[in-house]
């Protein structure tokens, strides 16, 4: 049950960003130019980062959902469960393995990065912008993370609803033109 009253059929972050719409305008501009804005990192691969951060700071609304958008956007499930599991193993790039180790070592604290791992993220063909993607990608969700289980939002208890979620954010992170009112 939430910590603050939210509408029942908007789980996890959704509920959060109507509760404050204020505040969710900058967020999720923020969310979408940097998950969905230029980039050499593809979509499928920022979203990567973000299952894996969320997965890793055990926030089972955000790593569902991201998830949920990664296995869309790469057209299957399988990529996204093994990175999860152990991404240095996973059926990924070397420079994609050198950027999610990034977003490990960002998840656990921005302290944890360290100029070998840096290096090798440079020796694996990253740029200086894909680096610092992965580490504001892996910091945002670790705020994401905790915005969600720190007020204790409701999980949905149907899968199909992280499918449908996933639809959504693939094609964007803005809010919905007709709002989320209950149907």
């Amino acid at each position: 049950m939430p910590h603050i009253p939210l509408p029942a059929h908007l789980p996890g972050i959704t509920g959060l960003l109507e509760y404050r719409r204020d505040t969710a305008e900058p967020i999720r501009a923020l969310t979408q130019l940097i998950l969905r804005g230029e980039s050499s990192l593809t979509f499928a691969e920022r979203e990567l980062i973000a299952s894996l951060v969320s997965h890793r700071n055990e926030c089972r609304f955000c790593s569902a959902a991201h998830s949920a958008v990664t296995d869309l956007l790469l057209g299957e499930s399988d990529t996204c469960e093994l990175v999860r599991q152990d991404y240095e193993s996973a059926p990924v790039s070397e420079k994609m393995k050198a950027l999610l180790h990034i977003a490990a070592l960002t998840q656990k604290s921005g302290l944890h990065v360290t100029d070998s791992a840096i290096e090798r993220a440079k020796n694996a063909g990253a740029t200086d912008l894909e680096i610092h993607d992965t580490v504001l990608i892996a910091a945002l969700f670790c705020f994401y993370n905790k915005y969600v289980d720190g007020l204790a939002t409701d999980f949905p208890a149907d899968p199909v609803y992280f499918r449908e979620l996933g639809e959504r954010i693939a094609v964007g992170y803005g809010r919905r033109p007709e709002g989320y009112e209950e149907k």
